[in-house]
Formats: structure tokens, C-alpha cells, sequence
């Protein structure tokens, strides 16, 4: 039996104060669950649209004030046996909930589910349900805040309170603490007997054969335990053996299986199981669910400069790791789960296979797990906690340890999850503020808390202790795993160029979204110039009305002047050469990460998706507009890359990447894009999860070209590009080469039409009406496509 308690429910609000009225004379209106309440704010028309404009600020009142939910629901009848539970998937965050009058549970922590008993006080028929919110705000500001406790985003607000470090302000989300029921409601029965809990582990595989255990529990209200046995069903295998306690564990052994590969490396293969308990032979409660047979590990050294390692291993073979980190989908969290399947579509056609679910967010949910293992994508998953010295005191400790445990057991069984991490930047920060001695900058929470319950209820997955992960006697900037931000200038410069980290778990760089999307929250008269309070606020520069210390608008604007030489005065010229300036820092930072395999053995680059409409680092705006970075990433995050190294001497060398487990035979033409100059062009074995140097193209210093690189393997055609030559770059004819790019695709040359024409990029020569009309080439450049099209014009 399960009751929903989603849909629409009575919403009272009052600012918290002394002598409050009593709740009946709160204003009222309508709310949505799950929600937020500045979305029902919003929809009731008390306020405007909090992502528009400077609308963010006004909600800030609302930090300081108490919510009451109310609703009636039916139950048909009260079960003999068992419990009647009400659960609260997501519950923000200082909450006291009643049914009937009767108080039948208090939360504090956002980041888990809530289940409350309410045998006692429901009744058959009718029930009326209270849940009462109080101020994080108020209740955070009455807590002690030890001189050691920091928070790194401008407040130690949050360090006490467990709902999202980043709904406070950060520079990729805008201040939104929230409120309500921002997951599913639910009454359902609670059986006496059932299972409750069933962990899978692949303790070792390979073609031939995989080894699989099970560890279960179950609870009873039995007298005594006899007649229970346990059933296991993986595919075709099943396995059944007695139950004497209410933990025990099962293995299986499946010949020739299909194992689980990371996207690129093979098919993400899953099996369905189903785990059964039963007493005298019936079945009484089962699980089903989709594991993956593969073993991930890490070979980690910590240990000064080259001597460090951080490389990925499935099933014994490395990986090379391409991916994005993963912040706030939305920051009105009821709207995660919609965005889910869009959001990781984009992870997939980008030839992701890793995501980094990044320390100031959510946990996701299970959907969110599905998609990862249907698509093949790691998931580097931190604790939430970021950028802040947290609490060591004993209470925080348990707090923690029990939010663990409820993330770790709920999510353990997906075959994409490849790590836990303690945190985001703690260990970072603590290094920063230069703590002595060595014991005063021990953090227990990250290396007792988490270890423990890692160690306890996932004990066959990786714990890392932060993200970067900084241990004594190794200096910060040579530690293997590092966040490689710095000043953010030139993208080529030597922070950049002679990183010496082993894998780089942050890199982003700045790109403006299309004007079509910023004119969907910044108001006409405030479009142009980005030197106003409204681009600044979506910036996100304010938390609120407080400068960061920095500009990100100006930082994006000295970007695009450090490659041209100059900053448009005009918005659409300025995003173009924003958003060129961004792919091609991008494409430069995977594009390192591929030529120096294995010496560099991942990037998980900043970042892929806005969660508010903002400037910022992400190659996908919040509406789903991509930015020209995602098609330039997509191009070097395939299986084969074709890539030009940084100029030595008096040339390029090309690199043949091949990150996959298969051989490819690969033809290959690289040419001059203006002229047709071929450079070079020929057939090359591509081995298996290895480089190989085609050769060198001799270019001069400072020369600008571009030059395509074209090649087919496994009868699939690819393309990717390379500017030589140095700042500053004529921004007119940067946005030629750019058209020539958008032409020349995989699929070959793409003819669109136009009012009063035919169309390459931005190019319209007269005549024609044609629409959809592609050019399939044996194309020696841009430029005869060009010719192509104006003999096709002048023919129509």
C-alpha cells in the first residue's frame, strides 16, 4: 500500500518573530509538493520571477520565515501487522510534522529521506497532515561557531546546517536557502517482516568468469527465526541457500559474462537481479534492481611530483577519464529530477565517460544512478561538503556518519559509482590557512567519520578523503589529483601548459551564453554593455550585494582581449568571440590530457550545465543552448582523436589518441583550412588504449593557420581542428574560420536555407530555395564547399 501526498497543499508563511500570531492568520496560498516556496511565491503572484533580473533579492526576506504545510489525506484502513510509515524523500530543512495533532517526527537534514511512524496517530477515513519549517537562518545564527569553523563562500552559515553549500551564493548559483518539500511524500505500509538490506559486489571478472557476493539483512517480529532462506537471481544464474540470522551473505559464480564498461571501453552492460526472502518456501519481500558485473579501482600513490599517480583501472584495464563535473541541476531542487534525462544526454553525446558529482550540491537520486550505468559514465561521487572548515566536534561527527550512511546505502548497488570523496576543497582550504602543527590541521571528518562508514557499508569502493586530496609531507601543488583554476588568463600560459597534475578533477574556463538565452532574464536596456548590476548579479557576483573580490564578467571580458587584442562593443559579437575564446581553452585542456596519457590520466573539466541562468564556466546554458565549446569537446572526447601538440622547435607533432579497447585501421588528410595545403595525409594502425606520433608539421613561430585534421576509422569519419600562432588573432577572420568549422562536420557539409538563399555558417550567396540539402564530399577544403554552393545557387 502506498498513499501519494504530492500535489497541491495549503502553504501559510510568517516572518519569525516574537508573540507570532497564531498560524490560521498567516497570509495562504496554494503549494506545489515537491516544491520550493519561491516557486509557489511565485505562481500565487506575492513575488516576481526569482531568476529574472534582480529578483533574487527580494526573497531574501524570506530566509527569516516560518512555514506551515498542511493537507488532508485518506486511509482506507489501518494494517493489522506492521507499521504505517510516512516518508519524506526530501524535507527542507528544520521541520516538525504532525498528523492529527499529534507530533510524529522533527527533521534537520536535507540531504536524506525521513520516516516517521505514524501507526499510532493515524485513523481510518480522513487524516489531516501539519509540517511546520522554521528559519535555517535563525536557528544557524543562535549555533557556536568555533574561530576554526569557516565558511569559504563568504559565511560560516552553512557549515552547520546539511542542505546544499551552494543554495547560500556561490559563483555558480545564486542564494537560494529554500524551503519545503522539495521530493516525494508518501504514506505506505511497513511490512513485520522484510528485507532490509541487500548489497552486491563483483569480487573479481573477467571474459571468462565473475565472482559475485551478496550481503543481506532482513528484520522479523518471528519469535523465532526458522524457515527463512534467501533467493539470488542474476539473469539467467539463480542461487538459494538457508537463512539461520538476519544477516548473512550469498555468491554466485557466472560463466562468460557480460561485464560493465566505462563509455568508449565497451558496452555498459547490466543484469537485472532480484533478491528474494522467504519463509517456508513463500516469498515474503523481494528487491529488484540493475547491477553491473566490473571491478573499478584506483591505483593511487601519493607522492611528490612524478612519483604520484591517480589512474582509473575497470576490470584491469586503465582508463583514460573524459568528463564534466556535475553542480546543481536547478537551484529550486524540485525541478531536479525533470532535468535529469536532458542533462545526462548531453554527458553522453559529448563522449563523456565520468562525472563528478561536485561537493556543494544535492545527492541525487536514483534516476539520476540509472542513467550513469545505462550510459556507461563513472561517477565520482563527493560528500556534501565544500569550500569550509567544518565542525570536529562530536555531534557534527554523528550527524555526518548518519547521512553517510543513508547516501552510501541507498546508492552502493549502482555499477557506475567509482569512488566516494570526502569533501570538495577541504583539505585545500585547511592547507591554505597554514594551521601548526601538522595535528591542528587533522580533519576528523573526513579521516574517521567517513572512512568508517565507507569502510562499513561499501567496503569494496574507494574513499578518497577530499577533492583535491592533500596529505602531509606533500606539497599542494604537486599532490596527483588536483583543481587547476589559477589566475584563469591565457589558457595556453605556463599554469596551464606545465601542469604537472597527474589527473585534473577542475579546469574551466569562461564563455558567454548565446544573447537569445540572456535575453530570457536580463532585461532589454540592460542587455548591453555586461557592465551593469543585473549581469553582475547573474555573475554570480553578489551573495547578496556583497562583492566576491572578483569580477567574472571583466574576467570573461579580458579573456576575449587577450586573444583579439580588443572587446567588442556590440553583445553579439562578444559572445561569439567569448564563446570562441572558451571552446578553444577547452578543447585545449582535454586535448593535454590526451597527449600526455598515461603521464595524465583524466580531466573532469568545469563544467557542463548551469542550474540558474548565469555567466559562467558551463558549455550548456540553463535552457539547453549549447555554447561552441560542447561540439568542440564532443570532437576530442571520441574514442580516436587526431591532435596537434604544442609547437617545439620549428613544428607540430601529431598525436593518434586512441582511447578505447579495440585496434583501428585509420586513414587520415591534414590541410590548410584557407588554402588547401596539404600537410600531411596517410594510414596508420591505431593500437588499442595507446598513442602514436604520426609525424610533424613544420609551422613558424607566431604564424596563424588553421588546420583541419580530417580521419576514418571503423568506417566512421572525424574531424578536429588547430590554430597555430599566438595572440593576438584577427577576430574577423577568426569568425571565417569558425564558419568554416560549423561546415565542415563528420556528416559532411551542411546546406541550410535562408530567405533569398543558400547558406554555409553565416555565408548567403543569392538565388535558391532549397532547403536541407547536404553535401556529402569528397571535399578538398572549405573553400571549394564555398564554390560548391555558389555553382549550386546559380544553377537555382
Amino acid at each position: 500500500m502506498r498513499i501519494s501526498l504530492n500535489g497541491e497543499w495549503k502553504l501559510r508563511y510568517h516572518l519569525e518573530e516574537k508573540n507570532m500570531p497564531d498560524a490560521a492568520a498567516w497570509p495562504e496560498i496554494a503549494s506545489q509538493v515537491p516544491g520550493n516556496v519561491e516557486l509557489d511565491l511565485w505562481r500565487a503572484g506575492v513575488e516576481k520571477d526569482p531568476f529574472y533580473a534582480e529578483n533574487i533579492y527580494d526573497y531574501r526576506k524570506y530566509e527569516f520565515y516560518r512555514w506551515q504545510f498542511e493537507r488532508s489525506f485518506c486511509v482506507d484502513e489501518i494494517p493489522a501487522e506492521g507499521r504505517l510509515m510516512l516518508v519524506f524523500e526530501g524535507l527542507n530543512t528544520y521541520a516538525d510534522v504532525f498528523v492529527n495533532g499529534v507530533q510524529v517526527g522533527h527533521a534537520e537534514n536535507m540531504f536524506i529521506a525521513h520516516r516517521f511512524d505514524i501507526t499510532d496517530a493515524a485513523r481510518k477515513g480522513a487524516n489531516e497532515i501539519k509540517v511546520l519549517i522554521y528559519s535555517g537562518t535563525n536557528i544557524a545564527r543562535e549555533l557556536d561557531y568555533p574561530v576554526s569553523v569557516h565558511g569559504g563562500e563568504g559565511s560560516d552559515e552553512y557549515v552547520f546546517q546539511r542542505r546544499p553549500p551552494s543554495s547560500f551564493g556561490w559563483d555558480i548559483m545564486g542564494r537560494f536557502p529554500s524551503a519545503g518539500m522539495w521530493r516525494e511524500v508518501y504514506v505506505e505500509h511497513e511490512k513485520p517482516t522484510r528485507l532490509d538490506q541487500v548489497y552486491y559486489v563483483t569480487r573479481s571478472c573477467d571474459e571468462k568468469r565473475a565472482s559475485i557476493s551478496c550481503k543481506y539483512r532482513f528484520k522479523t517480529d518471528d519469535p523465532m527465526i526458522e524457515g527463512f532462506s534467501v533467493r539470488m537471481t542474476i539473469g539467467d544464474c539463480v542461487a538459494e541457500k538457508p537463512a539461520f540470522f538476519v544477516s548473512g551473505g550469498i555468491g554466485m559464480e557466472i560463466d562468460q559474462p557480460r561485464l560493465w564498461w566505462p563509455r568508449g571501453y565497451g558496452d555498459a552492460a547490466l543484469y537485472n537481479a532480484k533478491f528474494e526472502l522467504l519463509k517456508d518456501g513463500a516469498v515474503v519481500d523481494s528487491r529488484e534492481e540493475r547491477i553491473g558485473i566490473r571491478v573499478l579501482e584506483i591505483d593511487h600513490k601519493m607522492l611528490p611530483g612524478d612519483a604520484g599517480e591517480f589512474l582509473i583501472k575497470c576490470n584491469g584495464v586503465p582508463i583514460l577519464a573524459k568528463g564534466s563535473n556535475w553542480v546543481p541541476l536547478d537551484a529550486m531542487h524540485s525541478r531536479d529530477e525533470e532535468r535529469y534525462e536532458k542533462a545526462l544526454a548531453l554527458f553522453d553525446e559529448a563522449n563523456c565517460n565520468i562525472v563528478r558529482c561536485w561537493g556543494g550540491n544535492v545527492y541525487e537520486d536514483h534516476k539520476f544512478f540509472d542513467l550513469c550505468d545505462e550510459y556507461g559514465i563513472m561517477v565520482w561521487q563527493d560528500f556534501a561538503m565544500a569550500c569550509a572548515m567544518y565542525s570536529q566536534d562530536r555531534r557534527f561527527l554523528d550527524v555526518i556518519e548518519e547521512e553517510a550512511a543513508a547516501v552510501v546505502r541507498k546508492l552502493r548497488n549502482h555499477p557506475s559509482i567509482l569512488l566516494w570523496a570526502g569533501d570538495n576543497e577541504v583539505d585545500e582550504g585547511i592547507d591554505g590557512l597554514g594551521f601548526r602543527p601538522e595535528t591542528n590541521r587533522y580533519n576528523a571528518v573526513t579521516r574517521e567519520a567517513l572512512p568508517r562508514v565507507v569502510r562499513q557499508n561499501d567496503p569494496y569502493r574507494v574513499f578518497i578523503p577530499s577533492s583535491p586530496y592533500i596529505d602531509f609531507g606533500v606539497p599542494r601543488y604537486e599532490v596527483p589529483e588536483q583543481h587547476n583554476w589559477g589566475a584563469r588568463a591565457y589558457f595556453k600560459d605556463d599554469f596551464y601548459k606545465l601542469s604537472n597534475a597527474h589527473f585534473i578533477s577542475e579546469c574551466g574556463y569562461h564563455g558567454c551564453p548565446a544573447p537569445e538565452s540572456l535575453a530570457k532574464y536580463i532585461p532589454q536596456d540592460k542587455l548591453w554593455p555586461y557592465t551593469n548590476d543585473v549581469w553582475a548579479t547573474h555573475n554570480t557576483d553578489y551573495l547578496p550585494k556583497g562583492r566576491r573580490g572578483y569580477d567574472r564578467n571583466q574576467l570573461m571580458a579580458d579573456q576575449v582581449h587577450i586573444m583579439f587584442g580588443y572587446v567588442p562593443d556590440d553583445l553579439e559579437t562578444f559572445s561569439k568571440l567569448s564563446q570562441v575564446v572558451q571552446a578553444e581553452a577547452k578543447k585545449f585542456f582535454v586535448e593535454r590530457t590526451r597527449i600526455k596519457k598515461w603521464r595524465r590520466t583524466g580531466i573532469i573539466w568545469w563544467n557542463m550545465l548551469d542550474g540558474w541562468p548565469q555567466i559562467s564556466d558551463a558549455i550548456v546554458d540553463y535552457y539547453f543552448v549549447k555554447k561552441r565549446a560542447f561540439s568542440y569537446i564532443k570532437r576530442v572526447q571520441q574514442k580516436t582523436c587526431i591532435m596537434l601538440d604544442e609547437l617545439r622547435d620549428w613544428g607540430h607533432d601529431v598525436i593518434l589518441g586512441n582511447d578505447s579497447r579495440e585496434d583501428f585501421d585509420v586513414t587520415y588528410r591534414i590541410y590548410d583550412g584557407d588554402t588547401g595545403e596539404v600537410y600531411m595525409e596517410g594510414a596508420e594502425r591505431s593500437p588499442a588504449n595507446q598513442n602514436v606520433k604520426l609525424g610533424n608539421i613544420r609551422v613558424l613561430a607566431g604564424e596563424q593557420r588553421l588546420i583541419l585534421i580530417e580521419w576514418e576509422a571503423g568506417g566512421a569519419k572525424h574531424v578536429n581542428h588547430y590554430i597555430t600562432g599566438y595572440p593576438h588573432y584577427d577576430a574577423q577572420q577568426m569568425l571565417k574560420w569558425i564558419d568554416y568549422l560549423d561546415a565542415h562536420s563528420e556528416d559532411g557539409i551542411v546546406v541550410r536555407e535562408e530567405e533569398g538563399g543558400w547558406c554555409l555558417g553565416d555565408w548567403c550567396p543569392p538565388g535558391g530555395n532549397a532547403s536541407n540539402l547536404r553535401i556529402e564530399p569528397e571535399l578538398v577544403n572549405t573553400a571549394f564547399a564555398v564554390r560548391m554552393l555558389d555553382e549550386l545557387a546559380q544553377m537555382a
